[in-house]
């Protein structure tokens, strides 16, 4: 799912001093997702103004020639100020762009923002780009080429699909709450990446795997949600695992998973088959151990930060960063936490 709201920050109310519950604000005019929706591609790779809030996130974990760690972020976010249509600097699209780069001990964090229709930012579908000044991500989805830069990093990365998009909940349609809530929700977990991070100790070649995930709405969350946990594990067996706890004020949860066969056939979970429970927390009070069940498929695995101090030095504030499984299944993955600033 992936925080995709941060740019809940740049509405108007005053919703950016609500955070991540701000996403369950009730919203008119807007278009809401509904029940059995029909993708047609590329047009859905590229936005959707007539719904308030859409995001285009990609994490991905590298390891160097020396067995080195490494995660990298890039994620474009699109939010609307209002339903209404504008042209030039009349528009009400707001662009937002995360990049990060994570390794065993520093965590590089860059943001920018942008207006859309005056070229500073926006997606178009063919050919596919995705942009935010210089920061790009751009390809036919089975190729891809992507950049960002920081202060003190700047990636240039290459990825190759290796399997085909999954839809997660009911064809894509991924209800986030009891009350009916739901996004439309797609990825690319498949992506074989390879390329150079440029970091204050030089430049390093790097190649791993990398997650893509797409999703857009108005409303995506309940208004007693303040924030989740979501999970994208990639197993050494082949298989992936996506799964989300968001957190309800009452101390309650709600959780979907999708379970991904090697081949990319993909199973939905509803609420309570996922079960994610902190085991340690960092110095600044945010989980960063975690145990995972999935029951349905014997899963049972600890997942661990590989730097315990990911934090997203942003707008809004959050966690994320790579992990490792062991357990039951073994594998990487990253993991995303907000509501805990």
């Amino acid at each position: 799912m992936n925080v995709k709201a941060l740019l809940i920050c740049l509405l108007p109310s005053g919703l950016c001093a609500q955070g991540f519950a701000g996403l369950g604000t009730e919203v008119d005019g807007f278009a809401v997702p509904q029940p059995a929706p029909e993708f047609s591609f590329p047009e859905d790779h590229g936005a959707h103004e007539d719904y308030r809030i859409e995001w285009w996130y990609l994490t991905a974990n590298l390891q160097a020639a020396d067995g080195t760690d490494y995660g990298l972020q890039w994620t474009l976010f699109r939010s609307a100020l209002s339903p209404e249509d504008g042209t030039g600097w009349q528009t009400p699209q707001l662009w937002m762009g995360h990049a990060a780069v994570t390794t065993p001990t520093n965590h590089y964090v860059s943001e920018r923002l942008g207006r859309g229709g005056v070229g500073q930012a926006g997606v178009t579908v063919d050919p596919f780009v995705a942009w935010i000044d210089d920061w790009q991500l751009a390809g036919d989805w089975d190729h891809m080429a992507m950049t960002a830069s920081g202060p003190e990093f700047r990636y240039d990365m290459k990825l190759q699909a290796q399997g085909p998009l999954v839809f997660h909940g009911d064809d894509g349609y991924s209800v986030k709450s009891a009350e009916g809530q739901a996004s439309y929700y797609y990825s690319q977990p498949f992506f074989d990446i390879a390329g150079e991070l440029q970091l204050p100790e030089g430049t390093i070649a790097v190649s791993g795997q990398a997650w893509l995930d797409r999703e857009w709405s108005s409303q995506p969350l309940s208004g007693n949600q303040t924030g989740w946990d979501w999970f994208s594990l990639t197993f050494d067996s082949g298989e992936k695992l996506m799964g989300f706890r968001l957190n309800q004020t009452d101390g309650n949860y709600y959780t979907s998973a999708t379970w991904i066969t090697p081949d990319g056939d993909a199973t939905s979970l509803t609420d309570g088959a996922f079960q994610a429970e902190p085991l340690a927390t960092n110095a600044q009070g945010v989980p960063v151990h975690w145990q995972v069940l999935l029951p349905a498929y014997d899963v049972d695995v600890v997942v661990e930060a590989q730097n315990d101090n990911a934090w997203m030095t942003t707008s809004v504030p959050y966690w994320e960063g790579p992990v490792t499984v062991s357990g039951s299944h073994s594998g990487r993955g990253y993991l995303e936490m907000t509501g805990y600033d």
